[in-house]
């Protein structure tokens, strides 16, 4: 591991003006470019003291040996330059694109002789129209087969080309009428050349002149009693029109645009770009980024850019391209694609309209890439094996913890304070043993007392299982489901597992130093030394082990980290989910849910007819017996439980300070939910977690 302060250039060496910097190792190797508008800035914030660094920078600077930069005259020749180094050296700090497979492009070969229709992956070649990419190659072969009873353009190999010429017949489709025969004459160069430039105007969105004109020919084909060509003439149009609805109109006005959309965690970022053309989805195509750099939403989508536009120049930049968050600085980002395409480009974020809408579609595409990302990934028996071994190494313990619980705390500002805990075996989620628990204890916020609350709770009744059933003693093996007195059953009599008899190999929680030590503290208490504690910090994910004056850093690549994240994760949207759920209930909640028999259907005619709770306590029976479904009997049931139950506190106006009386407290209300957190999404059925 290198010290920066080795390396570091005197501060008047570094210019202050745009340029490209390179860091490398001790083997001359390129391990990150950076661009910068002024590099004695930028340059500057790499060489501060370690602790003040962001882990991945920190990484990046200490496996480093020296940095070299080169000036540029403009922030765009930096851009331009960044771009090729990148591709050039491939460096394993700036970020990486996986599953950035090529896909197929519907590509007319208008550089030669007589131009093919075709296929094509790979890189693009000069001269040559693209179309696309497209999701599949046989969505292209579906759309070219209709075209080309309109659009006869040769789609054969050079082989089949020459043979075709050599021996004066054509193949198949030139049969068929499926292909003009250029290779036997029935076509010369320049009209077989016009006929492909015909096709790719019609590929362009150029659709409307070609029906018009079909149209009309097959209308004067009728009048002049030529009724098999007008027949031909409308089994193209209806080919063509096939051919059209397999891209919908999604911009009316016939809008050339690409839209970005992202979707990212704190490891990786999934990209997904819609290409659109004459108001018409063309093409669509996407990527699963590592970011093993720090880095924004706005950083992202300009690698995104360079990624997409980097080898293009024309039509092949749009004129507009929507994206979710905009560059920083946007401007020399902007004037590059402008100077790929040689005329201005719109670089912006949509806000409304039907443009806002397809960039809704278009990420939850990208959300949907990510997580099928994360589901292959996790799903992989090997790459789980990997990260439980990894957790193991990084924290020391004696085998992989195949049993992982972690805890987490959830509460609104110290009300309906509650606690999660899930369960991952063999790296991967047991919903059946996820609990939830209720503070207790105590009033209010306090995370680190709630912590030590719940791994009490958990483990008494683990080691109070172990002492009903001995089912870990000192002579006897653990049992198995229909076990022997000597080491009984693990499982109750109708084959569940019985409840907290399973101890994990490690906890995790949700926090820092502080919730670690709680737990670590309460696992102390009840006399328990075999089960390893960490916790994992959301803000730069540090793994912190009771006890420990510094964090482990797992590597941002890491199979073990990622798991950990994952188990984290599940433990706070599964509090969530019952926090918000309970505070819900709470706010739901009414004296009428008192009463006895009386069911939600005739609870929302009482207050329907009343208007509110407070109406409906000062009624008569009389007065209650006037809704339809309340008898007599019923009616003295609900006076008698109101009366019994405290009326509700006044209203406040906050604004004005002014007691509302009238407040019709039977109405529902709302609630802010906890900044920060997010809805949960995905939820299993929170019915199998068991409330302890």
């Amino acid at each position: 591991m290198a010290d920066p302060s080795s390396y570091r250039p005197e501060p008047g060496q570094i210019p202050d003006s745009p340029g490209v910097y390179k860091f490398r190792d001790e083997h001359r190797r390129v391990i990150y470019v950076g661009k910068a508008k002024s590099l004695r800035q930028r340059l500057a914030n790499y060489f501060q003291d370690l602790a003040n660094l962001h882990p991945r920078t920190r990484s990046m600077v200490t496996t480093a040996a020296s940095v070299e930069w080169t000036v540029v005259s403009t922030e765009v020749e930096a851009l331009q330059l960044e771009y090729s180094w990148i591709k050039e050296f491939d460096p394993r700090f700036n970020v990486k694109y996986r599953d950035d497979k090529s896909y197929p492009y519907l590509a007319v070969t208008m550089n030669e002789q007589y131009p093919r229709v075709q296929v094509m992956r790979g890189h693009k070649k000069k001269g040559v129209r693209y179309f696309g990419p497209y999701a599949h190659a046989w969505a292209i072969r579906d759309t070219v087969d209709l075209l080309l009873r309109v659009f006869p353009v040769r789609t054969c190999s050079a082989g089949v080309f020459k043979n075709a010429a050599r021996t004066d017949r054509p193949c198949l489709l030139g049969y068929i009428g499926k292909c003009s025969a250029p290779c036997v004459g029935r076509i010369s160069a320049d009209d077989h050349w016009d006929l492909a430039d015909e096709f790719c105007d019609f590929m362009t969105g150029r659709t409307g002149t070609y029906l018009r004109r079909l149209e009309k020919q097959m209308t004067a084909a009728a009048e002049e009693l030529e009724y098999e060509r007008a027949a031909r003439l409308r089994d193209d149009i209806e080919a063509l029109k096939k051919a059209m609805e397999k891209n919908a109109v999604v911009l009316a006005d016939a809008t050339d645009a690409d839209l970005i959309a992202v979707a990212e965690d704190e490891l990786e970022a999934a990209v997904q770009i819609f290409h659109v053309r004459g108001g018409r989805v063309r093409g669509q195509r996407g990527w699963v980024t590592d970011k093993v750099e720090e880095i924004t939403t706005g950083a992202l989508v300009e690698h995104a850019l360079q990624q997409l536009y980097g080898e293009e120049t024309g039509d092949a930049v749009p004129r507009e391209v929507l994206v979710p968050a905009l560059p920083d600085p946007v401007e020399p980002v902007q004037q590059w694609l402008t100077e790929r395409r040689g005329s201005g480009v719109s670089l912006r974020i949509p806000q409304r309209g039907d443009k806002k809408a397809l960039m809704e579609t278009v990420q939850r595409n990208a959300q949907h890439a990510l997580v099928l990302h994360k589901t292959k990934r996790a799903s992989d028996l090997t790459t789980r094996s990997r990260a439980l071994e990894e957790i193991a190494d990084a924290l020391g313990l004696d085998s992989a913890p195949l049993r992982i619980e972690c805890y987490d705390i959830s509460h609104l500002q110290g009300e309906d304070v509650v606690a999660s805990m899930v369960v991952f075996e063999d790296g991967l989620a047991r919903k059946s043993e996820y609990r939830r628990f209720q503070i207790k204890s105590f009033a209010g916020q306090d995370d680190v007392r709630s912590m030590h609350e719940v791994i009490t709770r958990r483990f008494r009744r683990y080691l109070a299982e172990k002492e009903r059933t001995g089912e870990w003693a000192e002579d006897g093996e653990p049992g198995l489901a229909g076990g022997t007195d000597e080491a009984p059953a693990l499982t109750e009599d109708d084959g569940r597992p019985k409840r907290f008899a399973y101890p994990p190999q490690l906890v995790v929680v949700d926090g820092g130093r502080p919730q670690v030590a709680a737990a670590r503290r309460a696992l102390d208490e009840l006399g328990i030394d075999d089960i390893a504690v960490c916790g994992l910090a959301k803000r730069l994910e540090e793994v912190w082990l009771p006890g420990d004056d510094d964090p482990v850093i797992l590597p941002r690549t890491s199979e073990g980290l990622y798991l950990l994240q994952r188990v984290r994760d599940e433990a706070h949207r599964f509090a969530i989910a019952y926090q918000r759920n309970k505070r819900g209930k709470r706010i739901r909640s009414s004296p009428l849910d008192e009463v006895p028999g009386l069911g939600t259907t005739r609870k929302q005619a009482l207050i329907k007819h009343f208007g509110s709770v407070k109406k409906l306590r000062s009624a008569t029976i009389d007065q209650i017996c006037e809704v339809p479904g309340i008898g007599r009997k019923t009616a003295e049931t609900i006076a008698a439980a109101l009366a019994q139950a405290a009326p509700a506190a006044p209203a406040v106006n906050t604004a004005t300070g002014e007691i509302m009386d009238d407040v019709e407290d039977g109405a529902p209300e709302t609630t802010a939910d906890a900044p920060g957190e997010p809805v949960p999404t995905g939820a299993p059925d929170e019915r199998r977690g068991q409330e302890t």
